[in-house]
């Protein structure tokens, strides 16, 4: 089993940056695709980024350009940097991780494929 433990989250004003970190220990050596997530109050949680082990990465359409995942698999910590924060990026936001599987090629950021999660961290972007 992984053990991933968010941090980084905070007040931001509208416009400002944030970098997430998320630090994975345990199986570490399991894990294959990481992802970020995160839940607005009374929303279902949605993805907002996968990457893969070589750092290739993929996002929904309302963070590309602002929002920026990246990875140290050397430490086992996962990143996301944060540009141009809108109110509608408020959310707690959470780390997952899974193992390679041959069915699931790419590292997207679909919740069901991951296996292991984190507590999260709250993001939240005011004027």
């Amino acid at each position: 089993q992984v053990h991933l433990v968010e941090s980084g989250g905070g007040s931001v004003e509208v416009g400002g940056s944030r970098t997430l970190s998320c630090e994975a220990s345990g199986n570490t050596l399991s894990i294959h695709c990481m992802g970020w997530f995160r839940q607005a109050p009374g929303k279902q949680r949605e993805g907002v980024a996968g990457i893969a082990p070589d750092g290739t990465t993929t996002y929904r359409d309302s963070v590309k350009g602002r929002f920026t995942a990246s990875r140290d698999n050397a430490k086992n910590i996962l990143y996301l940097d944060m540009n141009s924060l809108q109110p509608d990026d408020t959310a707690r936001y959470f780390c997952a991780a899974r193992p390679a599987r041959s069915w699931l090629i790419n590292c997207g950021y679909r919740e069901r494929d991951f296996d292991d999660w984190g507590q999260g961290t709250q993001v939240t972007v005011s004027s």
